[in-house]
């Protein structure tokens, strides 16, 4: 099948490469790798040349993530969130490290942490525009809400988490109650495969 895509392929092959090399080095603490994905996603996000459109299609209730690229052995996935205008996540954790990186528009992240009386937000909310790149881990702080910072335009951004992010089972919040549930999010451009 012939790609009739505009986009160049080229970023992020290099970023892939990249993130191979990172992760091969399995002795580094976890800050050391952060810093690097953080570097690499950086600079996969200073361009905005190279996202094949299919990956960019928002759906008009809810915020999609496809895959772009799963490590053959489930050391890291590269996911780009679209968001719809004035969408939003619930309260949910990730269960392992992951960087952040904004492409197209802005989104706002908003961290939370789990109290007797409920869920309770942290610290000031953190915009992200065009390039600006930002982090989760349970060592750092791993629950929060991420919403399109627009309620007129569409947003992208892209994501790397230290483990396939869409088999990885993990939690949403009740914001009230502090209750746990647990969920796998699967991905938008991947059929979910049978129990």
């Amino acid at each position: 099948m012939q790609n009739t895509s505009t986009a160049d392929t080229q970023p992020l092959r290099r970023f892939i490469a990249r993130m191979d090399a990172i992760v091969a080095d399995t002795s580094q603490p976890e800050a050391a790798t952060l810093e690097q994905v953080g570097q690499a996603l950086g600079d996969l996000v200073a361009q905005d040349n190279w996202l094949d459109p299919q990956f960019a299609v928002p759906h008009p209730e809810y915020y999609r993530q496809y895959l772009l690229h799963a490590d053959p052995e489930d050391r890291y996935s590269v996911v780009s969130f679209v968001w719809g205008p004035g969408q939003k996540t619930p309260i949910h954790d990730h269960c392992t490290w992951g960087a952040i990186g904004m492409l197209r528009g802005a989104e706002v992240g908003q961290a939370y942490a789990q109290r007797a009386a409920g869920m309770v937000e942290t610290g000031e909310a953190e915009r992200l525009d065009p390039g600006d790149v930002a982090f989760v881990s349970p060592a750092i702080g791993d629950i929060h809400v991420v919403r399109n910072a627009y309620d007129d335009q569409v947003s992208i951004s892209i994501h790397v988490y230290g483990t396939d992010i869409g088999k990885q089972s993990r939690h949403v919040f009740d914001a009230a109650t502090g209750a746990m549930k647990t969920f796998i999010s699967g991905y938008a451009n991947v059929e979910k495969a049978s129990a």
